[in-house]
């Protein structure tokens, strides 16, 4: 395996919750189904993880929100899901693995992103 990219970002969470408040069908634009009922503090986080991956692909134009979910059991680490166009993407550029690290602090929420082919 190797890896074909990186992608980091970094989410207020403070002001994440107040774009949320103030514009109805943000969540429903930025989130999946599954998603949407989590704390600011995750969806903050998850915002995070969708703008890495996108910048692990090279940040085609292309990309949905709805096409990276992120998925979290308990006791495991996140899971990156992707379909659509970050999947053709992924595909293009052999991706068979995503690996995710989830961090919050001081009201940001960040995400570092590795793509393995």
């Amino acid at each position: 395996m190797s890896i074909v990219g990186i992608g980091v970002d970094v989410v207020d969470v403070a002001r994440l919750a107040e774009r949320l408040e103030r514009v109805p069908r943000l969540a429903e634009r930025l989130f999946t189904e599954a998603e949407r009922d989590l704390p600011v503090r995750s969806l903050a986080g998850r915002v995070a993880a969708k703008e890495a991956v996108a910048k692990a692909l090279g940040s085609p134009g292309d990309l949905g929100w709805h096409d990276v979910e992120v998925r979290r059991v308990p006791g495991h680490p996140p899971v990156i899901t992707v379909s659509g166009a970050v999947a053709r993407r992924a595909a293009e550029i052999g991706i068979v693995r995503w690996h995710l690290s989830l961090s919050h602090d001081g009201g940001i929420a960040t995400a570092f992103v590795v793509a393995e082919a």
